[in-house]
């Protein structure tokens, strides 16, 4: 499925890569190059008009780690969930603070989607 988004937002997704946030850099040491289960992911990509944490496009998998940045902005965040659910896409959601204090369970979690949800 080719996804279309904001040429803008290409940019931005550069720079949001480059600022590397601590959950999220500890949980690409574990999504990037085919690690989890072979299946690519890619970081910080736009979709629409937003820009989703991780994103695979073998299984339609949207990851996000939501911070302190999410405060306050759960009808922003609903809307953006809704467009991307819209485009067939399932979104897993996990907290900041799990992710640097207990990362083994949200990679258990994030494996086990993956293998309920791809054929055999």
């Amino acid at each position: 499925m080719k996804l279309h988004y904001n040429p803008k937002l290409k940019t931005v997704a550069r720079e949001l890569r480059k600022q590397g946030v601590l959950s999220e850099v500890l949980l690409w040491d574990y999504l990037k190059a085919g690690k989890m289960k072979g299946f690519q992911f890619m970081r910080k990509k736009p979709i629409g008009e937003y820009i989703v944490d991780f994103y695979c496009s073998n299984l339609n998998l949207v990851i996000e780690i939501d911070g302190e940045s999410h405060n306050g902005k759960f009808s922003y965040d609903m809307r953006r969930q809704h467009f991307l659910e819209s485009l067939g896409l399932t979104i897993l959601r996990y907290n900041d603070s799990d992710v640097k204090r207990d990362i083994i369970n949200v990679l258990v979690s994030i494996e086990g989607w993956i293998e309920n949800n791809t054929p055999d």
